[in-house]
C-alpha cells in the first residue's frame, strides 16, 4: 500500500514489520482471524521481501504488544480500530510458546527462594 492510498473506514490496516525491518501496509475486515491474515500475507507476498520468503503461511506469525497471536484470534476481538493503521510484526516461527510458560517459570523461581533478581 502506497503513501497516496486511503484507508478504508470500513477496514483494519494493519502496518506488517518484518526482522529484516521491511514492511507493508495491508487492509483487513475486522473479522478477520490472524492464520488468515498470514496466510493473505504469504498469498501476496511482496516483491521487496523474497529474501525472507518462507514455504508455508503456516510458519508465518504475528506479534502485536509483544505477545504472539494464535491463528484463531481475530483483529476485532483484539479491538483494534477501523480506518486506522495499527503496526505489527511478522515473524517465522514453527511453534508458539505455552501461554504464560515464562511466567510460571519466573514464579516458580521466586517461590522457592529469596525473591532476589540473581535467583
Amino acid at each position: 500500500m502506497g503513501k497516496d492510498e486511503i484507508i478504508d473506514n470500513e477496514q483494519i490496516n494493519l502496518k506488517l514489520i518484518l526482522v529484516s525491518g521491511r514492511t507493508r501496509e495491508f487492509q483487513f475486515a475486522p473479522s478477520t482471524s490472524a492464520a488468515e491474515v498470514c496466510q493473505h500475507v504469504f498469498d501476496n507476498w511482496p516483491i521487496d521481501w523474497e529474501e525472507d520468503k518462507v514455504a508455508s503461511a503456516s510458519l508465518l506469525k504475528l506479534i502485536y504488544h509483544g505477545r504472539f497471536l494464535h491463528g484463531s484470534v481475530t483483529l476485532n476481538a483484539l479491538s483494534l480500530p477501523v480506518g486506522k493503521t495499527t503496526v505489527m510484526h511478522l515473524v517465522t516461527r514453527e511453534n508458539l510458546p505455552e501461554p504464560n510458560s515464562n511466567d510460571s517459570i519466573k514464579k516458580a523461581k521466586r517461590s522457592s527462594c529469596c525473591r532476589c533478581s540473581i535467583c
